[in-house]
């Protein structure tokens, strides 16, 4: 149906009747903003750029199997109804991930592990592991490393990488890409999908195809057969509120929306509408940032499954949370110079308090300590539901002055370094501390990765 040029009161979706000329119309303005920016070669590049979308199928799930094979379990988690979540005994009981044969039971990500039992009473539940995952994710990023000079890491299971002009080393893009996930598979144990197309978005949206172990095309010749029929919320950036409105005017799938007026869209849904046509029409100009984005900080926190009323304790909670923030800034080879505390009462009214260091501090000691001071002197005696350590003004650890004051700093870092080791083989819990042996309480807690450190997609796209 094409619709008239009647504006946002329309209760049907307007088609643009000149969409070909609108389209051809962003297509040169890019190709203009290009010239302006990078010259003709650029345009050049952007036109015929090569872009693999590298996503770990069941990434959490994938490396908990895998880890569990090789220790000489010999049931493997892939096969089996199983999800990756939180202890149920607190406030963080969740679904992570899930296994292939969990979704038949209609099992989603982020729902409650209560709710997943009731609904696969046999469910398997392994809580998540984030130091392994770290070592995973670096393994492949290595791996990756061999086939391309400019790959940009955007989270934890996802890794763009840049194979314009690197055919005459490793062959056709398909191929390639066949050879890098068969390579995977085969040395660490664990599938991909892999998704190719002319840009970051294209590449993303291919490999969102078929599951699992595939590797698909996405080129801009073929949006119109292969991404136009989809479901208009299977687009990137497409959530489940704006799939609402879209459908609400009739545009159902991702080649409606691809042929609705854009000045109309942009009207109704302001530049968000204008993105999200740009998307369907496939085009998006960014670049992969060779370095990815630098760590601004990190942090761990913990809602505690029932009020905290002494400082013994709160203390305890800030050890285990150090445990957890200790061996994610180690593991990322950063210091920090800043340390904050945050505080949540019972009213569920926050606070914090932080402090700029003369020393850069990694260990988990020495992460504990300062904590404790700034909980000491901030906390005001009110039951505590939340607690979090945030780490910033981060720096490499290669090299720092140390402070005669902080003699014991080197037996730190070579007991640290030891412990590491010793969990990422044997388990987060082969090395607890003394104090958590009788106690209710985790010997660690915290450990989800932070947006800061590895930013997700639609931030950066």
């Amino acid at each position: 149906m094409i619709a008239k040029k009647q504006g946002i009161n329309s209760t049907s979706h307007a088609v643009y009747p000149l969409r070909v000329v609108r389209l051809n119309f962003f297509i040169l303005y890019y190709e203009h903003m290009f010239i302006y920016t990078y010259g003709k070669e650029g345009v050049n590049y952007m036109h015929n750029r090569i872009i693999f979308h590298i996503d770990v199928n069941s990434a959490y799930l994938s490396w908990e199997a895998v880890y569990r094979l090789q220790q000489g379990q010999t049931v493997d988690l892939r096969e089996i109804p199983s999800v990756i979540g939180g202890n149920e005994e607190n406030r963080h009981g969740i679904v992570l991930t899930k296994s292939i044969p969990a979704k038949k039971y209609s099992i989603k990500t982020g729902e409650t592990l209560f709710s997943a039992r009731n609904k696969c009473p046999e469910l398997v539940v392994v809580p998540p592991r984030y130091t392994l995952y770290m070592q995973c994710s670096s393994a492949m990023v290595e791996i990756l490393k061999e086939y391309s000079p400019t790959i940009q890491r955007y989270s934890i299971d996802e890794v763009f990488l840049d194979y314009t002009n690197m055919e005459c080393h490793f062959g056709e893009a398909v191929e390639a890409a066949h050879k890098i996930k068969d390579r995977i598979r085969k040395e660490l144990g664990f599938t991909v999908n892999i998704g190719i197309g002319n840009n970051k978005l294209l590449a993303k949206m291919a490999s969102e195809f078929e599951k699992p172990n595939k590797v698909h095309t996405l080129y801009r010749e073929e949006i119109a057969k292969k991404m136009w029929g989809l479901p208009v919320e299977e687009l990137f950036f497409v959530g489940s509120s704006t799939a609402k409105k879209l459908k609400s005017k009739g545009i159902m799938t991702i080649g409606e929306l691809a042929n609705t007026d854009p000045s109309y869209l942009q009207q109704w849904l302001k530049s968000h509408g204008l993105l999200i046509w740009q998307y369907a029409n496939g085009l998006d100009d960014s670049v992969i940032k060779n370095n990815g984005v630098p760590m601004k900080g990190l942090g761990n926190s913990n809602t505690i499954a029932f009020d905290v009323t002494d400082s013994i304790t709160a203390h305890q909670i800030l050890l285990a949370l150090s445990e957890t923030v200790g061996t994610r800034i180690r593991n990322a080879n950063k210091c920090a110079y800043v340390l904050s505390i945050s505080i949540k009462n019972d009213h569920l009214i926050s606070y914090s308090h932080q402090r700029k260091l003369d020393v850069p501090i990694a260990s988990t000691n020495s992460i504990y300590e300062n904590a404790k001071r700034l909980f000491n002197e901030v906390w005001k005696g009110e039951p505590i539901r939340h607690l979090g350590i945030y780490l910033s003004s981060l720096c490499l650890n290669d090299f720092y002055q140390i402070s005669l004051f902080e003699t014991k700093e080197k037996e730190h870092k070579k007991l640290d370094e030891a412990i590491d080791k010793i969990r990422v083989k044997y388990g987060c819990h082969a090395v607890i501390r003394s104090s958590f042996v009788n106690s209710d309480l985790s010997p660690l807690m915290g450990g989800v990765l932070t947006e800061e450190e590895y930013p997700m997609m639609s931030s950066l796209l």
